[in-house]
C-alpha cells in the first residue's frame, strides 16, 4: 500500500514538474523570469532549478521548449545560464565574440524564435567587452577576426561621431550599448522572419548589458528606432 501511495505521489510530482517545465510563458513572464533569475544570481540566492536527472530525462524524451532566445558574447566571464539562474532547456543561447549578428547568428536566432517559438529575444552585451575595446582602439587584428568585428565597427563609428575619437571609459560604455542596438538593427535588416514575428506581436526583442563587477543585468528595452526598421524591411516567412 505504501508503495502504491508513493507511486501516485511520484506521478503527481512528475506531472506538475512537466507542466512547469513546458508551460508556455508569455513575453512578460519570460522577461520577468530572467529578471528574477538575475536578481537571485546577484544576491547569491540561486535555486539551480532544472539541472537534475529528471530534467535531463524529460528534455531528452520530450525535446527542448525554451522560453527565451539570448545572444551574448563568448567572453568566459559571462556564463549566460548562470547569470539568469536557469537550467537545462530553459533558454536557447547563442554566443559569439562581441554578441554580433551576421548571417550565421541570424540563422541560429531564427531557429530559437521561429522554430522553438520563444516569445522573447535578448541581445546581451557586457561591460569591458574586449571585442568592442579592440575596435575602439584600432587594435591590430589577425585571421578571421577583422571580418567578425565588421558589425562592431559600424556601432563604434556612430559613437565616435558623438563622443570623439579619443578612447575613454565613457566612450567604451557608449560603444558597448550601441553595439547592442547594432545587433538588433542587423537582425531586423537580414531576418524577414524576425521582422514578421515582431509585427505579429509573437516576438519581443530587447537589449541588455551585463556588468562584470557586480553581476547585474541592465535592461535597455526595445531598440529606440525599431518601428522604423519594421517599416523599412519587408517580412516574408
Amino acid at each position: 500500500m505504501k508503495k502504491l501511495v508513493f507511486l501516485f505521489i511520484s506521478l503527481a510530482i512528475l506531472s506538475t514538474f512537466n507542466s512547469l517545465v513546458y508551460s508556455q510563458k508569455t513575453v512578460d513572464e519570460a522577461l520577468q523570469a530572467l529578471k528574477e533569475g538575475n536578481k537571485r544570481f546577484v544576491e547569491n540566492k540561486r535555486v539551480y532549478s532544472n539541472q537534475d536527472q529528471a530534467t535531463r530525462t524529460l528534455t531528452n524524451e520530450k525535446g527542448q521548449h525554451p522560453f527565451a532566445t539570448i545572444i551574448g558574447c563568448s567572453d568566459s566571464r559571462v556564463p549566460i545560464e548562470h547569470v539568469f539562474d536557469v537550467g537545462i532547456g530553459d533558454v536557447f543561447v547563442i554566443r559569439v565574440a562581441g554578441n554580433v549578428v551576421d548571417i550565421d547568428e541570424a540563422g541560429s536566432i531564427e531557429y530559437g524564435v521561429d522554430h522553438l517559438h520563444t516569445p522573447l529575444f535578448v541581445v546581451l552585451g557586457h561591460s569591458s567587452c574586449g571585442a568592442v575595446t579592440a575596435v575602439l582602439q584600432d587594435a591590430e587584428l589577425h585571421g578571421n577576426i577583422p571580418k567578425l568585428v565588421d558589425n562592431i565597427t559600424k556601432a563604434v563609428n556612430k559613437v565616435k561621431e558623438q563622443y570623439g575619437q579619443e578612447f575613454s571609459v565613457e566612450l567604451l560604455e557608449a560603444a558597448i550599448e550601441n553595439n547592442v542596438w547594432q545587433s538588433i538593427e542587423d537582425l531586423l535588416k537580414i531576418s524577414p522572419i524576425s521582422v514578421e514575428l515582431v509585427k505579429e506581436s509573437k516576438l519581443k526583442i530587447v537589449g541588455a548589458v551585463y556588468h562584470l563587477d557586480d553581476g547585474h543585468v541592465e535592461w535597455l528595452g526595445e531598440h529606440p528606432h525599431q518601428s522604423d526598421f519594421l517599416k523599412e524591411n519587408k517580412s516574408a516567412h
